[in-house]
């Protein structure tokens, strides 16, 4: 269900960035749009705060280079990923704000008219780089047009404790749904619980409840933006999920996503679905202890379920700008050169693959094979689906993924809060009014 979309390159008759502008052993590149950045151009940009400092480090390295070849300035502000979007939805409704934000999945479909099309930029990027992979460039485009450039995924997988799985019988991490859950008993039963975040965690929580409903063959919409959450299938995800809840630590739904990672760290729990910082976090740690965890733990991709295909919901960054920006060209440049091999690079290897990046040929960095452990996350946007599957992209599934509809429906059936007939009556009746 991934792949790659390869679109034709823009052959269009722009001026190439000089190489005056460009330092010695920066990326070059001839960019589709015309002209060098304004004239004094300085641009905001908010971006999601860092869940590995080395990340973020890299990012800003690269930021600097970035001035430095160009003379724009860059302001970098950083917010978590749940206060990015109401930022976002002011700024769209202000006209003013950040020029570029660099958030998550499909919000920037909610104000696709309040952005700049990015469609030069990102077809130059996909032509050079062996196209987009289709789950990527489905949180990019809107029609022909392309209203944000994805970032990449903050991949997630499951992280566990190499030990327990031994002592639970395992030699290699189950690949179906039968043999999740036995291995989610077994870790209970020897004092490793797992847990998967219920609480409002725009990566984790979404993460694990959209690939059980998807895994089912349940899902909020049809190919036609009907909603269908109320069926057979959303059924049989809502029971598996209960067999599973009943073997999670307690507390998982008032998780956010730091929590996982805090309890896995604290040798609380030991299985979680997470990207990578866990592993990287503790495998550079000045903490003997923590270190042996790095030691004891490692990744494997979600199992597949009875639809028989990979179902992951991996967690999309996307970055837009907004009309309102005094400086377009300046803010397409800035994309341009962070998104080229040379700077993503240098991004992904500091951050131990933190990211995959949303073109294949950006995805050959040796840190996806030097340590077997992490390699599980360079494929994740193979096996992704887009957040509005089966249906398309738009306000709604945003809206839908925004108030963690589908997140509460487990909630609400994993704690009997709600039996599982009323926890999908509820979710379908607040999904059809987005999709009304």
């Amino acid at each position: 269900m991934g792949g790659i979309a390869r679109r034709d390159v823009l052959k269009t008759a722009g001026a190439a960035v000089g190489a005056s502008l460009l330092a010695p052993g920066l990326a070059r590149a001839e960019p589709t749009w015309k002209g060098a950045p304004e004239p004094e151009a300085r641009l905001r940009v908010l971006r999601w705060k860092q869940f590995i400092q080395a990340e973020y480090d890299a990012f800003m390295e690269n930021v600097r280079a970035f001035t430095k070849a160009t003379g724009v300035k860059v302001r970098v502000d950083a917010e978590s990923w749940e206060d990015i979007r109401p930022k976002a939805a002011v700024a769209a409704a202000t006209g003013a704000g950040p020029d570029i934000i660099i958030g998550t999945l499909d919000d920037p479909f909610k104000f696709a008219d309040k952005l700049v099309d990015l469609t030069d930029v990102a077809d130059y990027l996909g032509a050079k780089y062996g196209g987009w992979y289709k789950t990527a460039q489905a949180y990019g485009r809107k029609g022909d047009r392309w209203i944000a450039l994805p970032q990449g995924a903050a991949g997630g997988t499951v992280n566990y404790r190499i030990s327990t799985l031994k002592k639970a019988g395992f030699e290699e991490f189950p690949k179906d749904l039968p043999g999740f859950l036995k291995v989610c008993q077994k870790f209970k039963e020897l004092g490793k619980p797992p847990g998967l975040a219920l609480g409002h965690a725009t990566g984790d929580a979404n993460g694990w409840t959209q690939w059980c409903l998807w895994a089912h063959g349940g899902k909020v919409v049809d190919e036609h933006d009907n909603v269908v959450l109320n069926s057979p299938e959303t059924r049989a995800a809502l029971e598996y999920a209960k067999q599973l809840y009943a073997t999670f630590i307690e507390g998982v739904l008032s998780w956010l996503d730091p929590s996982n990672n805090k309890a896995f760290l604290a040798d609380q729990i030991g299985l979680t679905l997470n990207g990578i910082s866990i592993y990287t976090v503790a495998k550079n740690s000045p903490d003997p202890t923590v270190r042996a965890i790095a030691a004891d733990m490692n990744h494997a991709n979600l199992p597949i379920g009875p639809v028989g295909f990979h179902t992951e919901d991996q967690l999309v960054l996307n970055a837009y700008v907004y009309h309102y920006t005094k400086y377009p060209k300046a803010a397409k440049e800035f994309l341009r050169f962070m998104w080229e091999k040379p700077q993503v690079d240098l991004w992904e290897t500091r951050s131990n693959g933190y990211v995959t990046a949303p073109l294949p040929g950006l995805n050959d960095n040796p840190v996806w094979t030097a340590d077997p452990k992490v390699t599980p996350f360079r494929d994740v946007l193979n096996y992704a689906l887009p957040n509005g599957y089966a249906g398309s992209l738009g306000a709604a599934s945003a809206a839908v993924m925004g108030d963690f509809v589908v997140v509460d429906m487990f909630a609400e059936a994993c704690t009997n809060a709600q039996t599982v007939e009323g926890a999908m009556k509820r979710a379908a009746e607040r999904a059809k009014r987005f999709y009304a």
